[in-house]
């Protein structure tokens, strides 16, 4: 989304389409034209068109989540778990193996306790629930503080698949890190 923030956390759009849609004081506004990448936006902005201040709060969690994978969320197919990197992620979460998830580029220069604190973090910021995702002040906190306790995630939206028309699907086994390259996937929406 086109939203930024000011100095005290304010969120401000900077799509002059989205914000005509707002009121002057609203929190949350509804339209008819989705517009963006599937994958970042959250659920309900994708299927209902609802879209809040914590719909970036998703978008950031899923970025954040594919900085420490090194694998991208648009594209992400893995034979065993299925074509989303955030049931990916929340199943290796659920049985203590999150450690598996980080990409070895940014391992090694990251302490592992930290990656799994990012990874808890960007699990909340992907929760269904808008309402159970943290406010993106509240992400900056937990980002900057060790003394935080946070809270336990619930299961994360996951992305709407591709995989049925067979657009995206990739049964390389081999390993890959968006922190090592850059790869560019163009397709018409």
């Amino acid at each position: 989304s086109n939203v930024l923030l000011d100095h005290e956390m304010n969120p401000k759009i900077s799509d002059f389409g989205m914000a005509r849609i707002f009121g002057g004081n609203q929190s949350e506004a509804n339209t008819n034209r989705v517009v963006g990448t599937y994958g970042y936006m959250a659920p309900e902005y994708a299927m209902e068109g609802i879209f809040s201040v914590k719909s970036d709060v998703f978008s950031f969690g899923v970025v954040l989540l594919e900085i420490i994978s090194g694998k991208k969320s648009s594209g992400f197919y893995h034979l065993e778990h299925g074509p989303s990197l955030l049931a990916y992620i929340w199943k290796l979460w659920c049985e203590g193996h999150a450690a598996e998830l980080m990409d070895s580029v940014v391992k090694q220069s990251c302490d592992q306790a930290e990656l799994l604190k990012y990874i808890h973090i960007g699990l909340l910021c992907v929760q269904e629930d808008p309402m159970d995702r943290p406010t993106m002040s509240s992400v900056a906190v937990m980002l900057a503080s060790d003394i935080v306790t946070l809270p336990k995630p619930t299961q994360p939206a996951f992305s709407v698949s591709r995989v049925a028309s067979g657009q995206f699907v990739s049964h390389s086994e081999d390993h890959c890190s968006v922190n090592a390259i850059t790869l560019s996937t163009m397709s018409p929406r």
